[in-house]
This record gives structure tokens, C-alpha cells and sequence, in this order.
């Protein structure tokens, strides 16, 4: 009979050790030398030799290496095809006598204990998340004056970028939510911090070379990157949300949405910031002066590299999470490992539970529903904050609307920051998906409040800027944040801890596909 390899110290008592020597009842920990097991049954005592080399070598087993080896293959949920267990199993009923099978945490062990540096960290990639596609936002005026030897483009550009980038980001979310078993997270959020880096890296060259090229050849650049951007915002959310499930803490999942809303929040205070410092140049009839290929010039280079060193700073930073990810997986595993598993990761792999996206939708169906229907009526918040304009337009130039637009568009991204940190305190709804699901669909009732407001500066309904900015856009924001990061929260906590990865890629797919369709029908309002 062979040696079995095994980790020491080498813990009894646990469901795979008992499994392996036939006798729950045996408790402690194995160290090197020889120990006498207690009698089973009418089995006579048996003596096991713990060696230096960490092997257990008895001939007196009951089980040959064969048996030993199959019950280990049970255990870790890796039985062949003719045991015919099925791929999902229910959370409650006679599998949960089998807390290891399918799971990448130990029942039992020690809870992993919060980090606010991992906490930290984690909000930095949420922040890098949604950076890139506000540098695109915030760079508008400097896209406009590069396009302005051609009408139709200067006219169309905006929504050639928001439908590039939302069909690219569904695709990429699609594939790669189809692909757990054999996934390496970490290694899909690095690979989306590199093209952020390349390709936000070639948008702030081209601030300062190839000037002189066509509108036409600039555009196709532009989509190119916008391409490149969103396949890498996929592969960071995708990557971002499993990983972070995967530490089996809420705490992180919501760092995640804390980050993408201070991604929110910074931008249009630097816009609103430029406009006041830097009031646009007006002509002497009083008009503002038409755009010019140079206008912008400065802002964008800075926006862009902005974004260069946001994504580079995750990428150091998200080495050391990695590191303690990889120490967490082989404490936990500790007792899963065989002389098979050659790595962390095989280990990890062999404990994932591969689940269909059908069956995710059927274990997370109000959460899923209602995180999409949360961000599709926000996508109509845009279109709305950028026509509506100051009652007090002539005010001074904080009611201008080249400052006030970014204005709505902070006070809305104030609240969808602070409704994403209000998660993480004690009153939670998590535990009762369809109450959230009923909020999202209330949620929409706000929408009809914009129509109250100054749009294109034909007169508002309620003449009051506070109406607009604190009860619509404030509450607006909050209510996104809010249960937008209470859905993404919740979605660990419905699953097999074996499914918790593929549960954080999935929601992350429908948070997507609710912008996705939140983008098309928010051009039904573009006409009022």
C-alpha cells in the first residue's frame, strides 16, 4: 500500500479526517510520531506513523490506499459520473451533513476576520472600475473640438462610444460569467488593469500627437479604446466581484460599490472646479466661443493620464490582496490537499462548484431581477441631468449650465456614494430579496420628478433648485447606491459557499445588462 501525502499539522475530527480513519469520534491534531487509534467497531487498534516526510504509512487500515483515496475524492465533491450526483444541490435537506463537498471554505474554521487594508484595496479596484469610462464622459468638450470638421460625427459620436461600449461590456460579461470551473480571477483583473493601462496610455499621447489627423481616423481610434476599455471593464467587474465573494465577506462586496462611486463623485467637482477657475472664453456678442481643435487640450491629457495612474496603483495594490487570498485558500484547504493538487489554485478549482446560469437565476431570481431593473432606471438619469438648467441661470457662473450640469451630475453621484456606504451599517434588507425587489420597482416612481424640473431652460414646473438638486438627484443617487450594493451583498449569502464566485460573476452580468438595456430605452426621453 502507498503512502498518503497529507499537510501537517494534521487535524482530527474534521469531516474529511473522519471520513479518512473511520472514527468521528477521534478529536486533536496529529503530529510527527507514532499514534494508536482508538478501536472501531470490533477492529483491532491500529497504529499510524507520522514520518518527517508528512505521509501516513499503516498496514493495519481497514482501507486499502484505493478506499482512502475514493473517500477523499467524496469529500471534496469529486465523485465520477457513476455516482450520479447532481450538479446543484439545495441549501437545506440531507447534503448538509457534507459541508465540504463543492465549498472553497471549511465549515467549522475560524470566520475571516475584516480588513479595512483588504477593504481599502478593494475600493481602489471599484474606483479603477469605473474611472476609465468617466475620463470618457469628462473628456466630452475635448472630443467635440477634435470633431469639428465633421458635422454628423460631432453629432454622433457620444452615442457611437455608448453603444460600443455597452455591447462590448455585455459580451465580454457573457462569456466570461460562462467560464467558472477553469477561471482565474486574479489573473482577469490584472489582465483589465494592463489594457486600462495601454490603452488610456495611447489616448493621452494622442492629446499632445497626431493632432492633424481626420475626424474620420480619430474616430475609429477613439472606438478602439472604448472597445478595448469596456472588454477590460467586464474582465474587472466579472474578475472584481467573484474574487471578492470569495473571501466569504459582504464587507468587500460593498467596497467594491463604495469605490465605483467615489469614481462617480470626483469627476464632475474637477469639471465644475475647471469652469469656475477657468471661465470658457466668450465672444462680444456674450456667446460662447466655438469649439477649436486646442480647446481641451490640457483636460483631457490630464483626465486620461488620471486614469493611466488610478489603474496602475490598483494593479500594485492588488498584489498583496492576492498574496493573503492565496494564504486564506490554503488554510482553509489545508485538509482538502492530495498528492494531485500541485498548486493553490488546482486546490481551489477542485473545490469550486461549476453552476449553470440558469440554475444561479433560480437560487438569485429577485436579486437578479432587481439589481437590473435598479440600474436600468438609472441610465435615464443622464439624459435628464444634462438638459436640465439652473432656475437662477443668470445668477453667476455657478448657475451656468457648464457648471451647474456637473453639478446635478455630483450631488446625484453624492448620494449614490453615500447610499453605498450606508450598507455597512447594522439595518440591512439582505436577508429578504423580494422586500428589495419591490423597492426597485418603486424606484422608478422618481423619474417622473425630472419632468418637474428647468429642462433646456423652458421653465420648471418647480421653480427651486434645491427641488431638483436634494429631492431629485440627491435621493435619486442614494437610492441606486443603496440597494444597488444591497443586491450585489445579498447574492453571497443565497448560494453554496462553493458558489459564491460564480454568484458574484453573475450579478455582476446583470448589473451590466440592466445598464445595457437602461441605455436603450433611455433614448425614448432623449426628445424631451
Amino acid at each position: 500500500m502507498g503512502p498518503l501525502t497529507v499537510p501537517f499539522p494534521f487535524k482530527i475530527g474534521s469531516y474529511l479526517t473522519s471520513m479518512l480513519l473511520d472514527d468521528p469520534g477521534y478529536t486533536g491534531t496529529i503530529q510527527r510520531g507514532t499514534h494508536t487509534l482508538p478501536e472501531r467497531h470490533n477492529s483491532p487498534e491500529r497504529e499510524a506513523i507520522f514520518d518527517d516526510s508528512a505521509t501516513i504509512q499503516s498496514d493495519a487500515y481497514r482501507y486499502t490506499y484505493a478506499d482512502i483515496m475514493e473517500r477523499v475524492r467524496k469529500a471534496l465533491g469529486r465523485q465520477h459520473s457513476s455516482t450520479s450526483t447532481s450538479e446543484y444541490e439545495p441549501l437545506t435537506g440531507t447534503e448538509e451533513a457534507n459541508p465540504l463537498e463543492g465549498s472553497t471554505v471549511l465549515e467549522g474554521q475560524h470566520e475571516l476576520p475584516f480588513s479595512w487594508i483588504d477593504y481599502g484595496i478593494f475600493a481602489l479596484l471599484g474606483v479603477a472600475m469605473l474611472w476609465a469610462w468617466n475620463m470618457f464622459l469628462a473628456a466630452a468638450p475635448y472630443f467635440t473640438a477634435r470633431f469639428a470638421g465633421d458635422v454628423w460625427i460631432q453629432s454622433h459620436f457620444q452615442s457611437a462610444i455608448l453603444t460600443v461600449s455597452t455591447v462590448t461590456n455585455l459580451g465580454a460579461m457573457l462569456v466570461l460569467t460562462s467560464i467558472q470551473y477553469s477561471a482565474s480571477y486574479p489573473f482577469r483583473i490584472n489582465l483589465a488593469l494592463v489594457i486600462n493601462v495601454f490603452a488610456f496610455s495611447l489616448l493621452t499621447a494622442s492629446t499632445v500627437i497626431g493632432l492633424s489627423a481626420s475626424p474620420t481616423l480619430y474616430l475609429v481610434f477613439l472606438l478602439a479604446t472604448v472597445a478595448a476599455a469596456a472588454w477590460a471593464a467586464g474582465l474587472i467587474q466579472n474578475g472584481a466581484f467573484a474574487f471578492a465573494a470569495s473571501f466569504g465577506r459582504p464587507e468587500y462586496m460593498q467596497a467594491i460599490m463604495a469605490g465605483q462611486g467615489i469614481a462617480g463623485v470626483l469627476p464632475p467637482i474637477a469639471q465644475v472646479f475647471t469652469v469656475l477657475v477657468f471661465p470658457p472664453e466668450k465672444d462680444q456678442n456674450t456667446s460662447i466661443k466655438e469649439p477649436s481643435p486646442e480647446d481641451g487640450q490640457t483636460s483631457a491629457f490630464v483626465y486620461f493620464l488620471t486614469a493611466v495612474v488610478v489603474s496602475v496603483a490598483a494593479l500594485l495594490s492588488f498584489v498583496p490582496l492576492v498574496r493573503r487570498h492565496n494564504h486564506i485558500i490554503e488554510n482553509r484547504m489545508v485538509e482538502q490537499m492530495n498528492e494531485s493538487m500541485h498548486s493553490i489554485e488546482e486546490a481551489e478549482r477542485a473545490a469550486r462548484k461549476v453552476t449553470s446560469l440558469w440554475r444561479l437565476f433560480t437560487k438569485l431570481h429577485w436579486l437578479a431581477i432587481g439589481v437590473a431593473l435598479t440600474f436600468i432606471a438609472t441610465m435615464f438619469m443622464p439624459v435628464f441631468t444634462a438638459k436640465i438648467h439652473s432656475v437662477k441661470e443668470n445668477s453667476g457662473a455657478l448657475y451656468q449650465p457648464s457648471a451647474f450640469i456637473p453639478l446635478g451630475f455630483f450631488f446625484w453621484n453624492l448620494g449614490d456614494l453615500s447610499g453605498r456606504v450606508a450598507t455597512i451599517l447594522p439595518f440591512s434588507l439582505r436577508h429578504r430579496p423580494f422586500a428589495l425587489f419591490v423597492l426597485s420597482i418603486i424606484r422608478f416612481g422618481i423619474l417622473p420628478l425630472y419632468l418637474l424640473c428647468n429642462i433646456d431652460g423652458r421653465g420648471a414646473i418647480v421653480s427651486s433648485d434645491f427641488f431638483y438638486l436634494f429631492i431629485v438627484q440627491l435621493i435619486f443617487g442614494l437610492t441606486n447606491g443603496w440597494l444597488g450594493s444591497s443586491f450585489m451583498m445579498a447574492s453571497g449569502e443565497w448560494v453554496d459557499e462553493g458558489e459564491r464566485e460564480a454568484a458574484g460573476g453573475f450579478m455582476g452580468l446583470c448589473l451590466v445588462a440592466g445598464l445595457s438595456i437602461g441605455s436603450l430605452l433611455s433614448f425614448s426621453v432623449a426628445g424631451v
